[in-house]
Protein backbone atom coordinates (compact mmCIF):
# COMPACT_ATOMS: atom_id res chain seq x y z
CA UNK A 1 0.00 0.00 0.00
CA UNK A 2 2.79 2.43 0.67
CA UNK A 3 4.33 2.32 -2.51
CA UNK A 4 0.95 2.92 -4.59
CA UNK A 5 0.51 5.86 -1.95
CA UNK A 6 4.06 7.04 -3.39
CA UNK A 7 3.40 5.99 -7.00
CA UNK A 8 0.14 8.38 -6.85
CA UNK A 9 1.86 11.15 -4.97
CA UNK A 10 4.37 11.07 -8.20
CA UNK A 11 1.26 11.21 -10.07
CA UNK A 12 -0.52 14.06 -8.14
CA UNK A 13 2.60 16.00 -8.84
CA UNK A 14 3.61 15.38 -12.09
CA UNK A 15 -0.42 16.30 -12.91
CA UNK A 16 1.26 19.63 -10.90
CA UNK A 17 3.41 20.34 -13.48
CA UNK A 18 0.69 19.96 -16.01
CA UNK A 19 -1.53 22.17 -14.42
CA UNK A 20 1.41 24.54 -13.57
CA UNK A 21 1.65 24.95 -17.76
CA UNK A 22 -1.94 26.55 -18.08
CA UNK A 23 -1.17 30.16 -16.67
CA UNK A 24 -3.90 32.74 -15.71
CA UNK A 25 -2.98 36.21 -16.70
CA UNK A 26 -1.50 38.04 -14.00
CA UNK A 27 0.73 40.75 -12.67
CA UNK A 28 3.35 37.78 -12.43
CA UNK A 29 3.37 34.55 -14.10
CA UNK A 30 3.18 32.24 -11.48
CA UNK A 31 -0.30 31.76 -10.97
CA UNK A 32 -1.74 28.43 -12.77
CA UNK A 33 -3.39 25.45 -12.30
CA UNK A 34 -1.35 24.09 -10.24
CA UNK A 35 -2.92 23.21 -6.79
CA UNK A 36 -5.90 20.84 -7.88
CA UNK A 37 -3.79 18.16 -7.78
CA UNK A 38 -2.41 18.73 -4.09
CA UNK A 39 -6.00 19.10 -3.24
CA UNK A 40 -7.18 15.36 -4.78
CA UNK A 41 -4.10 14.32 -3.31
CA UNK A 42 -5.39 15.66 0.16
CA UNK A 43 -8.00 14.13 0.12
CA UNK A 44 -7.47 10.49 -1.23
CA UNK A 45 -3.67 10.08 0.66
CA UNK A 46 -4.06 12.39 3.67
CA UNK A 47 -3.72 16.20 4.24
CA UNK A 48 0.41 15.27 4.64
CA UNK A 49 0.60 13.88 1.70
CA UNK A 50 -1.19 16.63 -0.16
CA UNK A 51 0.45 19.50 1.53
CA UNK A 52 3.59 18.09 -0.03
CA UNK A 53 2.56 17.83 -3.48
CA UNK A 54 1.26 21.73 -2.48
CA UNK A 55 4.73 22.81 -1.98
CA UNK A 56 6.36 20.65 -4.84
CA UNK A 57 3.77 21.99 -7.51
CA UNK A 58 4.21 25.47 -6.55
CA UNK A 59 7.84 25.66 -6.96
CA UNK A 60 7.40 23.63 -10.00
CA UNK A 61 5.05 26.16 -11.23
CA UNK A 62 7.12 29.02 -10.21
CA UNK A 63 10.28 27.61 -11.74
CA UNK A 64 8.26 27.61 -15.21
CA UNK A 65 7.29 31.17 -14.98
CA UNK A 66 11.12 32.03 -14.06
CA UNK A 67 10.12 32.83 -10.64
CA UNK A 68 8.84 35.91 -10.63
CA UNK A 69 9.18 36.78 -6.65
CA UNK A 70 12.37 35.02 -6.44
CA UNK A 71 12.67 33.46 -2.51
CA UNK A 72 9.19 34.54 -1.88
CA UNK A 73 7.92 31.58 -3.53
CA UNK A 74 9.63 29.30 -0.63
CA UNK A 75 7.01 31.41 1.20
CA UNK A 76 4.02 30.43 -0.77
CA UNK A 77 4.99 27.07 -1.65
CA UNK A 78 4.65 27.00 2.71
CA UNK A 79 1.26 28.84 2.72
CA UNK A 80 -0.18 26.52 -0.27
CA UNK A 81 1.19 23.03 1.67
CA UNK A 82 -0.81 24.87 5.14
CA UNK A 83 -4.14 25.54 3.13
CA UNK A 84 -4.67 22.19 1.48
CA UNK A 85 -3.46 20.42 4.69
CA UNK A 86 -6.41 22.40 5.71
CA UNK A 87 -8.46 21.91 3.19
CA UNK A 88 -7.83 18.04 3.19
CA UNK A 89 -8.63 17.26 6.81
CA UNK A 90 -12.03 19.35 6.55
CA UNK A 91 -13.38 17.62 3.39
CA UNK A 92 -12.53 14.38 4.69
CA UNK A 93 -14.42 15.68 8.23
CA UNK A 94 -17.25 15.70 5.77
CA UNK A 95 -17.33 19.47 5.69
CA UNK A 96 -16.83 19.61 1.96
CA UNK A 97 -18.51 23.22 0.99
CA UNK A 98 -16.25 24.56 4.08
CA UNK A 99 -13.54 22.78 3.00
CA UNK A 100 -14.24 24.62 -0.22
CA UNK A 101 -14.88 28.16 0.98
CA UNK A 102 -11.64 27.67 3.29
CA UNK A 103 -9.61 27.09 0.77
CA UNK A 104 -10.38 30.27 -1.95
CA UNK A 105 -10.88 32.80 0.92
CA UNK A 106 -7.37 31.53 2.26
CA UNK A 107 -5.58 31.23 -1.34
CA UNK A 108 -7.22 34.28 -2.54
CA UNK A 109 -7.20 36.72 -0.14
CA UNK A 110 -5.24 35.76 2.98
CA UNK A 111 -2.08 33.79 1.72
CA UNK A 112 -1.03 36.92 -0.25
CA UNK A 113 -1.52 39.21 2.87
CA UNK A 114 2.56 38.76 3.77
CA UNK A 115 2.78 40.94 0.15
CA UNK A 116 0.38 43.77 1.15
CA UNK A 117 4.07 44.31 3.88
CA UNK A 118 6.82 43.05 2.04
CA UNK A 119 6.36 44.83 -1.84
CA UNK A 120 3.41 47.17 -1.27
CA UNK A 121 -0.46 47.63 -1.91
CA UNK A 122 0.00 47.91 -5.28
CA UNK A 123 1.35 44.88 -6.20
CA UNK A 124 -1.61 43.14 -3.42
CA UNK A 125 -4.57 44.84 -5.15
CA UNK A 126 -3.10 43.96 -8.53
CA UNK A 127 -2.39 40.36 -7.67
CA UNK A 128 -5.85 39.51 -5.77
CA UNK A 129 -7.90 39.14 -9.34
CA UNK A 130 -6.08 36.78 -10.72
CA UNK A 131 -5.75 34.69 -7.89
CA UNK A 132 -9.37 34.63 -7.16
CA UNK A 133 -9.71 33.32 -10.49
CA UNK A 134 -7.13 30.76 -10.53
CA UNK A 135 -8.16 29.68 -6.70
CA UNK A 136 -11.62 29.53 -8.30
CA UNK A 137 -10.57 27.09 -10.93
CA UNK A 138 -8.65 24.93 -8.89
CA UNK A 139 -11.15 24.33 -6.04
CA UNK A 140 -14.02 23.67 -8.95
CA UNK A 141 -11.98 21.50 -10.46
CA UNK A 142 -11.06 19.52 -7.22
CA UNK A 143 -14.93 19.69 -6.01
CA UNK A 144 -15.91 18.43 -9.30
CA UNK A 145 -13.20 15.43 -9.38
CA UNK A 146 -13.01 14.24 -5.68
CA UNK A 147 -16.13 12.44 -5.53
CA UNK A 148 -15.42 10.54 -8.71
CA UNK A 149 -11.83 9.51 -7.93
CA UNK A 150 -13.03 8.39 -4.45
CA UNK A 151 -15.19 5.99 -6.18
CA UNK A 152 -12.75 4.77 -8.42
CA UNK A 153 -10.74 4.06 -5.52
CA UNK A 154 -12.79 2.85 -3.30
CA UNK A 155 -14.22 0.49 -5.65
CA UNK A 156 -11.01 -1.01 -6.39
CA UNK A 157 -10.02 -1.01 -3.26
CA UNK A 158 -12.87 -3.08 -2.90
CA UNK A 159 -12.60 -5.13 -5.34
CA UNK A 160 -8.94 -6.30 -4.63
CA UNK A 161 -10.14 -7.43 -1.01
CA UNK A 162 -12.62 -8.86 -2.37
CA UNK A 163 -10.80 -11.30 -4.39
CA UNK A 164 -8.09 -12.16 -1.62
Amino acid sequence: MFGRNIGLAALFIALSVVGASIKIPAVIGSIALDSFPALLASVLLGGGAGAVIAAAGHILSALLGGMPLGSFHFLVALEMAVLVWVFGNIYRAGSRKMAGFLFLVGNAFLAPLPFLFIMGKEFFFAILPSLFVGSLFNIAVALLMIPRLVWLKRSKTDSLEANR
